[in-house]
């Protein structure tokens, strides 16, 4: 009798111990055709458009400046959600969006973050709902509707020494960031909770002030990214960035159902190292950071 018991809470208990394990990674890296970066619960996968050239004001973009594609995965593998970003030319947006509102997706938004770039690019972003390795199978056939490299990436080269700019610009900033593949970037969080669908979303779900950096030759250094603001912070930032000479490329919302009300300020600069991380640092003093 008591060996009964034993079995049948057992049992009983196997879907909460399969819930708790989150996310089966190894199913949505089969599905997706490469692996991710887990970070807490949120599993992201990157697709950078390495295939594209694409410049700015005679600067050429490095993939991961401005032009990586993700996904990020939450929940568990019967009842997961995944948002994310895709970078697209004019000519695949139609084909990606079908594509994605065919198997339920939300498209969230469509614009661009920088301007004047050559070739034109788009950026669309997403949220869907469902079972996670069926919601990675309807994002990699909607990006093989577009021409990004869906092949698994060939493993980066051993990090080198990182150039002098990466340090000047953590010292004026006052934080640490990422130096990979030429780009240095910061993941800033918000001190706020900021939650969608009843989740507390996290960096790793595009709700970081992201501020990304490279070489643009003589000394000078390119940035951009996006700033993710409450409403009473956009127009201090936009000062602060225009004292600075940091133009304001676009405005507008990343996600349809957040809480707080986000809005999402891209920008661009080419200027001096010292110059553009001042111009950044003083945009951050009037955002509500940890």
């Amino acid at each position: 009798m008591k060996l009964r018991i034993l079995i049948l809470s057992i049992l009983l208990s196997c879907p909460v111990m399969l819930l708790a394990q989150g996310l089966d990674t190894a199913k949505i890296d089969e599905a997706m055709g490469r692996s991710g970066q887990k970070t807490g619960d949120v599993y992201r996968l990157g697709f950078p458009r390495t295939d594209l050239h694409v410049s700015v004001a005679g600067v050429d973009i490095k993939p991961g400046l401005a032009l990586g594609s993700w996904a990020a995965f939450a929940g568990s593998d019967n009842d997961a959600m995944v948002m994310g970003d895709l970078v697209l030319l004019e000519n695949e947006l139609t084909a990606v969006m079908k594509r994605l509102r065919a198997a339920g997706f939300d498209i969230t938004a469509v614009h661009n973050h920088v301007l004047n770039e050559t070739p034109r690019v788009i950026y669309m972003h997403y949220m869907g709902h469902g079972k996670a390795v069926e919601l990675a199978t309807v994002l990699h056939s909607a990006l093989a509707e577009s021409k990004t490299p869906l092949d698994k990436p060939t493993p980066p080269a051993p990090a080198a020494e990182p150039p002098a700019f990466v340090k000047t610009i953590e010292d004026i900033v006052g934080t640490k960031g990422r130096f990979a593949g030429g780009v240095l970037s910061f993941g800033i969080p918000r001190a706020a909770a900021i939650t969608d669908h009843g989740m507390t979303l996290t960096g790793a779900q595009g709700v970081a002030e992201a501020i990304n950096f490279q070489e643009a030759g003589a000394g000078k250094v390119a940035t951009t990214g996006d700033f993710v603001l409450i409403a009473e912070e956009v127009n201090p930032v936009i000062s602060a960035l225009e004292e600075h000479g940091i133009e304001v490329t676009a405005l507008h919302s990343h996600m349809l159902t957040e809480q707080p009300r986000l809005l999402f300020m891209h920008f661009w600069s080419v200027g001096s190292t010292e110059s553009v991380a001042a111009g950044i640092k003083a945009a951050l003093s009037h955002v509500a950071l940890k």
